[in-house]
């Protein structure tokens, strides 16, 4: 004879919501990311003449981008922060 126990359905946790400074805080990291990125492509930082400083300056130009896409995002950037401010900040009345 088996016996079965009964499993209850998975009722998944609802987020807590941010504050909207931290909110707005987390928007402007993601646009600073993406824009370090962008500027990565672009080749922002790279450098080929005789004032280049090797495989070192490679590793630092990263933080050089992280900070000027971090001045961009806090100066409005390029519009990202606010869609990602209201996605974040967004409710959903789900009834069930």
């Amino acid at each position: 004879m088996t016996d079965s126990l009964p499993i209850a359905p998975y009722v998944a946790p609802r987020p807590t919501p941010l504050a909207p400074s931290a909110a707005r805080e987390v928007a402007e990291r993601l646009e600073a990311g993406f824009l370090a990125e962008m500027l990565k492509s672009a080749g922002f930082g790279e450098q080929t003449n005789s004032f280049s400083g090797g495989p070192g300056e490679d590793q630092f130009a990263s933080f050089h981008r992280q900070a000027i896409a971090e001045r961009m995002a806090a100066s409005g950037g390029i519009g990202l922060a606010e869609s990602f401010y209201r996605a974040i900040t967004e409710t959903h009345d789900d009834a069930g």
